[in-house]
C-alpha cells in the first residue's frame, strides 16, 4: 500500500513538474517526493519539519486549515507566509473519497511573477488524488472492518477463548499485527462505530456488560469475563491504535480527541472535560487539549502502548480506568492516558462495584457534599491545613471546623495515618461510580 501512494506522488510530481508530498487528514506524512533543487526555499522549516517527524504541529496544521482547504473541492494556492516559517508559496491538492476528505497533496508554487501548472495539468493532478482518496478510504475501511475480530479479542473469556480471539485477530492484522499498539476507550459513544480514524488499525462498538472481572468493557460498569451485553447501557468507542514508536503515542491522541465532540453532540451531556493530559504534558497535550475543547461530558482512556495482542484485554482494562478516571476527576480529562491517572490506576479495579464503606456512608450522602469536599482537598493536600484552606477559599478556622465534622460522621481519627488512607481512598473511589 505504502508503495503504490509513492508511486501516485510521483506521478503527480511529474505532472507539476515540482516534489510533492502526501500527508493524511492528521497532517501525518505518508509519502514525498525526491528533491533535486538547490534551492534553499525548496526546504523551508515547515517542510523538513514534516519530512523528518513524518508530521507538522498544531500551529502549522491550524494555519493551512484556515485557507479552507479541508472544504475544497479543487486545488487551493497558499501564499508564502516567512514568519510562519512557510518561505514559499503552496498549491495543496484536497485528496478525496466521496465528498469526505482523506489527506492532501502538498507542492511547492512558482515564485511570484514565474508561470505555475497550468488547469489542465491541476485537472490531471486532480484526477490522481482522487485514486489516492481511494486507497486512504479502503486502508480505513479495513480497520473498520476487523471490528468483529477486535470486540471477540476484548469481550472474550479467559483461556482458550481468548487465545482464538487473539489468533484470529493477528491474521486479520497480517504483517501489522505484532506491532506497537495503544488500546482507546472513548465512553459513552452513541451509533455505529465510525467509518474511519486515522492512525486506527481496528475500531468496534462495545456494549455495556455486567459482572466483575476481566473483560469488561464500559467505564462504571464492573467487569464480567463472559458476561453478556446489556443493551439499556452506555456503549463505548475501543480503538487499537497503530503506532511506530511509543513517542508517536502523544501525537496520535489528537485522532482520539477529534472523536469526542462527535460522541458529545449525540449524547447531548454537560461539560466535565477541562483539558488533556499528553504523554509529555507539554506540546501534545496542548494540542490535545485544543481539538477537545468542546467535548462535553464526554471521555476517553488510552493505555499503555503494548507490543503483542496477547497483551489487549489488559491493555483495554487500562483504557476502560483512565476513561472512567477522566470522568471522575476533570483535571486528568477529556483524554486521560493510564500512566497519567496516579492513584485511580489502582482506584480503578477496587471500585468496579459502588463503594458502600461504613465510615464513609453518611459523608458520601448529597447532604454533606461540602464536608466531603473538604475532607477530599484536605487530604489531597497531604494534611497540610494552610494549604487545603487556601485551595478552598475559607479560613482555616472553618477548615478545623469542617474537619472535626467529618471526624464526627465518620468515627475516623485524621491524625491518623490509616484513617486517612481509608478516608481518601473511599473518596477517591466514589468518584468513579
Amino acid at each position: 500500500m505504502k508503495g503504490d501512494y509513492q508511486d501516485l506522488v510521483d506521478e503527480i510530481s511529474a505532472l507539476l513538474g515540482a516534489p510533492a508530498t502526501l500527508e493524511n487528514r492528521d497532517f501525518r506524512l505518508i509519502a514525498f517526493g525526491a528533491h533535486d533543487s538547490d534551492d534553499d526555499l525548496a526546504m523551508d522549516p515547515v517542510r523538513t519539519r514534516s519530512i523528518l517527524t513524518r508530521q507538522s504541529t498544531a500551529d502549522v496544521r491550524s494555519w493551512f486549515e484556515g485557507f479552507g482547504i479541508a472544504r475544497a473541492t479543487g486545488p487551493v494556492r497558499i501564499p508564502a507566509a516567512p514568519e510562519a516559517g512557510v518561505f514559499r508559496g503552496r498549491i495543496c491538492l484536497p485528496v478525496r473519497y466521496r465528498g469526505i476528505v482523506q489527506g492532501y497533496v502538498w507542492l511547492l508554487d512558482q515564485e511570484p511573477g514565474l508561470p505555475g501548472p497550468g488547469p489542465a495539468a491541476l485537472d490531471a493532478a486532480m484526477e490522481v488524488a482522487q485514486r489516492i482518496g481511494v486507497l486512504l478510504a479502503e486502508e480505513a475501511r479495513a480497520g473498520a472492518d476487523l471490528s468483529r475480530e477486535f470486540l471477540a479479542v476484548l469481550t472474550a473469556g479467559r483461556g482458550w477463548q481468548q487465545d482464538m480471539a487473539v489468533a484470529a485477530l493477528r491474521v486479520a492484522l497480517g504483517a501489522g499485527g505484532d506491532g506497537l499498539h495503544a488500546a482507546v476507550c472513548v465512553t459513552p459513544w452513541p451509533g455505529e462505530a465510525p467509518a474511519s480514524v486515522p492512525g486506527a488499525a481496528a475500531v468496534c462498538v462495545v456494549p455495556r456488560r455486567v459482572g466483575s472481572g476481566p473483560g469488561s468493557a464500559v467505564p462504571g460498569t464492573g467487569t464480567g469475563a463472559g458476561s453478556g451485553p446489556d443493551t439499556a447501557g452506555e456503549p463505548a468507542l475501543a480503538v487499537l491504535l497503530r503506532l511506530r514508536s511509543t513517542d508517536a503515542l502523544t501525537p496520535a491522541l489528537a485522532a482520539v480527541a477529534r472523536l469526542l465532540p462527535r460522541a458529545a453532540e449525540a449524547t447531548g451531556t454537560d461539560g466535565k472535560g477541562a483539558g488533556a493530559k499528553g504523554a509529555d504534558g507539554g506540546a501534545g497535550a496542548t494540542a490535545v487539549t485544543a481539538a477537545t475543547s468542546t467535548a462535553r461530558g464526554v471521555t476517553a482512556g488510552v493505555a499503555d502502548p503494548v507490543r503483542g495482542l496477547a497483551e489487549l484485554p489488559a491493555a483495554w482494562e487500562q483504557a476502560v480506568a483512565a476513561a472512567r478516571a477522566a470522568a471522575a476527576q476533570p483535571r486528568l480529562g477529556p483524554v486521560a492516558q493510564w500512566s497519567a491517572i496516579g492513584p485511580y490506576r489502582m482506584l480503578a479495579s477496587l471500585a468496579a462495584d459502588p463503594v458502600d464503606d461504613p465510615s464513609a456512608r453518611t459523608l458520601l450522602t448529597p447532604a454533606n457534599r461540602e464536608l466531603a469536599r473538604t475532607a477530599e482537598v484536605f487530604l489531597d493536600c497531604a494534611g497540610q491545613a494552610g494549604r487545603a484552606a487556601a485551595a478552598l477559599g475559607i479560613h482555616r478556622q472553618t477548615l478545623y471546623y469542617r474537619l472535626g465534622r467529618v471526624e464526627q460522621l465518620t468515627g475516623l481519627d485524621l491524625d491518623e495515618g490509616e484513617d486517612r488512607l481509608l478516608l481518601h481512598m473511599a473518596l477517591k473511589a466514589a468518584r468513579l461510580t
